[in-house]
């Protein structure tokens, strides 16, 4: 099982995560969130060692120019949209693609039919006045009555506490935010520690 360490903006945690081994380390680019990355470690991030880690950058309906900034001066990264963004504006880019499903209630999973050419699924805790970050857990029983024929990908809450049930659901990765912070927006590496050697000896 995968995990995501998402909402760094910090180059020394951004190394740990790397150096532990974590699959995927997820940078925001969304106006409104806390945890936007600067511009001064965006240009960090063009000249970073990664490892065996995939950089994930993630956006809330940007335009073009903005995706393609990314594209064009970062290594095979992965473009996650959290926003409104059809498939069809997601996979212009010719990149790896994941989707967010924000999930409110059994109706909001009929949205993983939309997108046939993402390359994975990322559900979410739906919030009305936010896109993510919430640190709030959704309604996981719903999962048990769908099919995901993609790969998906837990996020929404999870913390040391539910990530072993987090985990019985079998998720093709768990992406952890607010779960390892000590404060808003601030990664704690003892915290990352925790998630990880939770996940290890599952």
């Amino acid at each position: 099982m995968k995990l995501k360490i998402c909402g760094i903006q910090d180059t020394n945690i951004l190394e740990y995560v790397c150096e532990a081994g974590v699959d995927f380390a997820g940078f925001i680019l969304a106006n409104d969130s806390p945890r936007k990355i600067s511009n001064d470690f965006l240009s960090s991030l063009e000249t970073f060692n990664f490892h065996g880690t995939t950089p994930v950058f993630i956006f809330v309906n940007p335009s073009v120019d903005e995706v393609k900034r990314i594209t064009t001066n970062i290594e095979n990264p992965i473009l996650q949209f959290h926003g409104e963004e059809e498939d069809s504006f997601c996979q212009q880019f010719n990149h790896p693609f994941w989707k967010t499903i924000r999930v409110k209630d059994s109706q909001s999973l009929k949205a993983v039919n939309n997108f046939p050419s993402a390359n994975a699924l990322l559900l979410e805790t739906f919030s009305g006045d936010a896109y993510g970050g919430t640190g709030k857990v959704f309604d996981w029983s719903l999962l048990k009555n769908i099919s995901l024929q993609s790969k998906f990908i837990l996020a929404g809450g999870i913390n040391s506490k539910n990530i072993k049930e987090a985990a019985y659901l079998n998720p093709w990765c768990i992406d952890v935010n607010s779960g390892v912070e000590s404060s808003l927006a601030h990664k704690d590496r003892n915290l990352i520690a925790q998630i990880i050697k939770i996940l290890k000896n599952e």
